[in-house]
């Protein structure tokens, strides 16, 4: 599987669960104040500059498409929904 032009391929991480003061576990996805997921970048396109397989990215969590290959899960973004590279 290869990226083409600006386009990653990603693998999101695992949503972790975090207990509040009150003793609720909320869920990365549950928390409204979180607008940035992490992931891992699996392909990169061509024109992508700045980030490299194996690199964590920060990205919006609203970007990107979900697309199954061989029985696993990946995300398909562009680089402008890149923010942070670790």
């Amino acid at each position: 599987m290869k990226a083409v032009g600006t386009y990653l391929i990603i693998t999101p991480k695992k949503d972790l669960a975090e207990k509040t003061k009150g003793g609720l576990i909320l869920r990365e996805k549950d928390r409204e104040d979180i607008r940035y997921k992490q992931a891992v970048v699996e392909s990169v396109g061509i024109e992508v500059k700045g980030v490299e397989i194996g690199d964590i990215i920060c990205y919006d969590k609203i970007a990107g498409d979900q697309i199954e290959i061989n029985k696993s899960m990946y995300t398909v973004i562009k680089e402008s929904d890149v923010v942070i590279v670790l």
